[in-house]
């Protein structure tokens, strides 16, 4: 293993979900410790958390811009910074420490406009930082493998897609003390779309990452269902990609009865994927001549550049912190190579600024589709 790297959080305090769930995910393969944080925009939350995680006080900032000019300073700085706020401060914070010449990586939607997520990857580009996009389920052994599959050819051309994000945790008017919901379904802090934005970009970037495929235009119906909601919560879109193939994506959080039921079916000219983030350690291979096949992680079948990253022998399940924890494992591991002068392109297997700025083509195009009567789009 390499040097272990020094990281700051902003977001992620107490009482907060995602936050953990990045510093646990961090936390499994031990190549970078947290020292630094900004939590909360309370003061008093962000030095409960600090001391909770074990950080020093004089690493514990008031606010982001103190932090990100405070770190830079310090010959000791943070090698990178984890954002872990709502959508609308995204873009500033990002902004903030790769100005300050540290390295990103920001939850998803990248920012609430496509105008700001381009500033963001020409910031970067300019800088030579390294900036990843934590879209988790890319980081899942059998995500990766289907990419390889559809890579060597097995099924074909692809020719249609099917992909679909339903969750049920928002399908009721009373949202009240449901923190992750009011921020959500706010425009002033979530943007122009809730149900698009926050899942419906997980269905654009899971497609693109497994078959390559880049959308050439959109046709969206984006619904708000629940009375008295203020932004999407049921939404389909019809996709035409680049080469000719069609797709259809769902994504909704009024369906009652699903969790994260991300699933995603791809039909080719030589057989069929059919993969479900649920039941992850799995993938249900349709070959031309009828066969059906399940092919599962942790066996010889997966292919080599995928199989790196399991973790634990075949029965014991790997599931969602395993799959981030693989997005950060080669985000270190780049970042590593980077201070070595070995880094190259081919090395870099996380999703980066560029999947951000295609979730906003995506759900800009989306927007503009839904609010001028469902017609088509280019991206």
């Amino acid at each position: 293993m390499g040097r272990v790297l020094k990281y700051g959080m902003v977001g992620g305090g107490i009482g907060g979900f995602i936050g953990d769930a990045h510093r646990r995910s961090i936390g499994l393969d031990g190549k970078a410790k947290l020292v630094a944080g900004c939590f909360s925009r309370s003061y008093e939350n962000t030095l409960a958390t600090g001391a909770a995680l074990g950080v020093e006080n004089d690493r514990l900032y008031k606010n982001y811009e103190e932090m990100a000019r405070k770190e830079a300073a310090r010959e000791d700085c943070i090698d990178f910074v984890v954002v872990v706020t709502p959508n609308n401060t995204h873009y500033s914070i990002c902004k903030a420490f790769l100005e300050a010449g540290i390295a990103v990586s920001c939850d998803k939607p990248l920012t609430v406009s496509l105008k700001e997520a381009l500033e963001l990857e020409a910031l970067a580009k300019a800088k030579n930082l390294q900036f990843m996009v934590t879209y988790t389920y890319s980081g899942h052994v059998t995500a990766m493998n289907i990419k390889e599959m559809i890579a060597a050819g097995e099924i074909g051309e692809v020719r249609t897609v099917m992909g679909e994000y339903p969750q049920g945790w928002l399908a009721f008017e009373d949202i009240t003390g449901n923190k992750q919901g009011e921020w959500r379904t706010d425009p002033a802090q979530s943007g122009k779309t809730n149900a698009l934005g926050d899942i419906g970009t997980h269905i654009e970037n899971t497609v693109y990452r497994m078959t390559g495929l880049k959308i050439k235009r959109v046709l969206a119906k984006m619904e708000k269902v629940v009375l008295g909601r203020r932004l999407d919560d049921n939404s389909v879109v019809m996709v035409e990609y680049e080469n000719g193939a069609s797709g259809v994506y769902w994504a909704s959080q009024i369906a009652i009865g699903h969790d994260n039921s991300l699933r995603v079916r791809i039909y080719g000219s030589k057989g069929s994927i059919f993969w479900f983030q649920e039941q992850p350690e799995v993938i249900h291979l349709a070959k031309e001549d009828g066969t059906l096949l399940e092919i599962h992680r942790g066996h010889g079948v997966i292919k080599k550049q995928a199989a790196k990253y399991t973790r634990l022998p075949s029965g014991h399940p790997e599931g969602w912190f395993e799959a981030m924890a693989n997005l950060y494992s080669n985000f270190i591991d780049c970042l590593n190579a980077q201070k070595d002068g070995k880094l190259v392109e081919s090395m870099i297997e996380y999703p980066t600024v560029a999947d951000g700025v295609d979730g906003l083509k995506f759900i800009e195009a989306c927007l503009k589709s839904s609010e001028n009567g469902n017609v088509w789009v280019e991206l």
